[in-house]
């Protein structure tokens, strides 16, 4: 299955940003014609006030409903996957839920049905070893479910930034019947160069899953006005730990082929959750 993580670099501004996304997806698939298009953390408003976050978040359609009951980011990306007959993950959005947002993922299929919805369950509430703090609970609420979904030949287990630093979601993921992890992430450049690659990794290694991980890049500006970098690199790995697939540090995207016979030869050669003897 080719899978393509387009990385882009958004801001405050819903317009450009989609504008930017509909440029990167048409290019990727002109380019490398994939059957799974995957989107970063956040892509639709990145930075700016709570307001701003507020403005360019939509309420979701409930399941089945008609067409024109969706927002534009919904119509958005489920006619993008139409029109292209691809399988699109739409990174995250904002998603309107009373006085706080979700970091929702939406997953459409290639006639444009959505197929899952995940709500990011971990929100970055921290300071940076450089002193940057970040309080994403001042405007999210955290989801609870672990969704899983197919996508191709694979069951995909759903998952967002931050969540990477909780190895039993990704457990629980596998349990479930997961051999490909999707996360899209916003991951801090200060925290980015020092943990990125190893939690992918990581997590590809511990869950023998194929990992598919896609990042915002460049400068955004946030409510206080302080500029902050976000790393990129967006990455392809497979259940092996090795890295097939990175992105450059800029918007733009890269693709590879996820092999499910890997899978069930690593799987095989290490039989892990067979020998699991402490529970999740």
């Amino acid at each position: 299955m080719r899978t393509t993580v387009v990385q882009m670099a958004p801001g405050s501004s819903l317009p450009d940003n989609i504008d930017q996304a509909r440029h990167l997806i048409e290019a990727a698939i002109r380019a490398d014609r994939p059957d799974l298009v995957v989107l970063p953390e956040m892509w639709s408003c990145l930075g700016g006030t709570r307001d701003v976050k507020f403005a360019s978040a939509e309420a979701l359609p409930a399941p089945g409903a008609a067409d024109d009951a969706a927002g534009p980011l919904y119509r958005f990306m489920r006619d993008m996957a139409r029109t292209h007959g691809v399988t699109l993950h739409g990174g995250s959005i904002g998603e309107r839920r009373g006085d706080r947002l979700m970091n929702t993922s939406l997953l459409f299929d290639a006639q444009g049905v959505e197929r899952a919805r995940y709500r990011k369950i971990h929100l970055f509430d921290i300071t940076t070893p450089g002193g940057e703090g970040y309080r994403e609970s001042d405007t999210y609420a955290p989801g609870e479910d672990i969704v899983t979904a197919p996508v191709g030949p694979f069951t995909a287990g759903l998952a967002i930034c931050y969540d990477i630093r909780f190895a039993e979601l990704f457990l629980a993921l596998r349990r479930k019947g997961a051999n490909l992890i999707v996360l899209p992430a916003a991951f801090t450049a200060e925290t980015g160069e020092a943990h990125w690659a190893t939690l992918l990794r990581a997590r590809a290694i511990e869950t023998q899953c194929w990992v598919v991980a896609c990042g915002t890049t460049g400068t955004h500006v946030d409510a206080g006005g302080n500029a902050r970098r976000t790393y990129g690199h967006s990455m392809i790995i497979d259940p092996w730990g090795t890295l097939v697939a990175q992105a450059t540090n800029g918007a733009g995207w890269t693709t590879a082929r996820l092999d499910m016979d890997l899978v069930h030869k690593v799987r095989a050669g290490i039989p892990v959750i067979d020998h699991r003897r402490l529970p999740l």
